[in-house]
């Protein structure tokens, strides 16, 4: 069964949910920070699901691009910023959600790209990801791993 997206375009464009029939896949919460938010502003975290661009722990703090307004032309929204623009098309499937990106700069432009999701998950729930995925642990994660935290390391690295 398809999923329905939502996003909300003028505050950031964040994925406000991400629903099948019975289902709501995203948390969140009101928060009216989030409506007053404008580039500069700390980060209002009402949950669904941000586009952190280019950077997510950095300065600014989950990007560039959540406080943001987008744009939505036929399927696709981007949205605007002093170096990049954004463009995203999001579709249902058979099988879930699909989200195609183009960031249009220019050439040797650096960037960091996450989807920060705040799912409303069960303790049952189970996450399938290609075995050898990559994925980057923060030090704030250090409890839960084998063996101590190398020294220093901003993160480590491994396969899913």
């Amino acid at each position: 069964m398809p999923l329905d997206i939502v996003t909300d375009p003028p505050h950031g464009g964040r994925w406000t949910s991400l629903a099948a029939p019975g289902r709501e896949w995203l948390w969140h919460r009101p928060d009216p920070g989030r409506q007053q938010a404008v580039p500069g502003s700390a980060f209002v975290d009402a949950g669904g699901l941000e586009e952190c661009v280019p950077t997510v722990r950095g300065t600014p703090d989950h990007g560039d691009v959540w406080a943001r307004p987008w744009t939505r032309e036929g399927a696709a929204e981007s949205v605007r910023c002093a170096d990049f623009t954004l463009r995203r098309t999001l579709r249902a499937t058979a099988g879930g959600a699909e989200a195609d990106y183009v960031l249009t700069a220019e050439p040797g432009y650096r960037f960091v790209w996450a989807a920060h999701a705040l799912l409303d998950l069960s303790a049952a729930a189970t996450l399938d990801l290609p075995h050898g995925a990559p994925t980057r642990l923060f030090p704030e994660a250090a409890a839960l791993v084998d063996g101590p935290w190398p020294d220093g390391a901003p993160w480590i690295t491994g396969a899913w």
